[in-house]
C-alpha cells in the first residue's frame, strides 16, 4: 500500500462538503446543534491562507466561518482538526511555494498546536517573528493576547 502525501490528502474532497443532522443524538446535544458541516480540507486551507502576517485565528473560528457558509449550525471539530493538520504538513512539503501560513491557525484559547510541523518550538519561532509574545502556562504555550490580534474572515 502506498502512503499519500499531505498534498494528495488536502486534493481528496470525496463527498465533501456535506451538511449532516445531528438532531437528537448525543453529539448534537454535546454540541447544542441539529446539523453539522463536514467540510473539504482545502476549503479550511483557503482559509488559512487568508490570515496575514500579525494577524491569527483558531480553528474553532475556521470552523464557525465554514459552518456559516453552508448554513449549518456547527462544524465538526475532529475532520477540521484532521484537516487543519494535513493542510500545515502539505504546505510544509510545497516548500515554500503556495505556502499556508498555518502557525497563525492555533488552537482554542490561543494555545500552540504541537502537531504542526517543527512542534510546539516551529510554530514558537514563525509566531515571535512575526511579533507575536508566547508564554508557558503549565506545559502548554499560548500567544499573549491573541484575541486582540484575531482576523475576521
Amino acid at each position: 500500500m502506498v502512503k499519500k502525501s499531505y498534498n494528495e490528502k488536502l486534493q481528496h474532497n470525496g463527498d465533501l462538503p456535506k451538511v449532516e443532522s445531528i438532531a437528537g443524538s448525543k453529539q448534537g446535544e454535546r454540541l447544542k446543534a441539529e446539523t453539522m458541516l463536514i467540510a473539504a480540507p482545502q476549503q479550511y486551507d483557503a482559509l488559512m491562507k487568508r490570515v496575514p502576517p500579525g494577524r491569527l485565528t483558531t480553528i474553532d473560528r475556521l470552523m464557525s466561518c465554514l459552518a456559516k457558509e453552508h448554513k449549518a449550525d456547527t462544524a465538526c471539530p475532529m475532520t477540521a482538526g484532521i484537516f487543519v493538520n494535513i493542510a500545515a504538513h502539505a504546505s510544509e512539503e510545497r516548500l515554500g511555494v503556495d505556502e499556508t501560513p498555518y502557525w497563525r491557525t492555533l488552537k482554542k484559547g490561543g494555545e500552540l498546536n504541537e502537531k504542526y510541523p517543527g512542534g510546539l518550538t516551529g510554530q514558537q519561532q514563525r509566531l515571535e517573528a512575526e511579533g507575536h509574545t508566547v508564554a508557558q502556562r503549565g506545559k502548554r504555550l499560548f500567544v499573549q493576547d491573541h484575541e486582540a490580534k484575531v482576523f475576521d474572515f
